[in-house]
């Protein structure tokens, strides 16, 4: 995995301030090859509520994060209950590490 412990910490706390402790980040994509380099970071996170409007959950957490880490560029999938069934929610779920 290439985050470092510091990124993995500010990334946990962003999503437990909007979200709560209970959500589920997950590392997906190109950051989680350590024989790759650079790419953005690409997180689901998954909730076990659901959400009243999720553009604005993801435009909140996506700007908190990227200011947070520098202006480093970050993916945000959002899966609570209602959410379809989705090729990369899967992709994300069997591949992802668990922040």
């Amino acid at each position: 995995m290439r985050l470092d412990k510091h990124t993995c910490q500010i990334i946990q706390e962003e999503v437990a301030k909007q979200f709560g402790t209970r959500a589920v980040v997950r590392l997906f994509g190109s950051r989680t090859d350590d024989l790759q380099r650079g790419g953005d970071i690409d997180l689901l996170i998954e909730l076990d509520h659901l959400l009243d409007d999720r553009t604005k959950a993801y435009c909140q957490l996506s700007s908190r994060l990227c200011i947070q880490l520098g202006g480093r560029q970050v993916d945000v999938l959002i899966k609570d209950p209602s959410s379809l069934p989705s090729p990369i929610y899967n992709l994300a779920l069997q591949t992802g590490i668990v922040l």
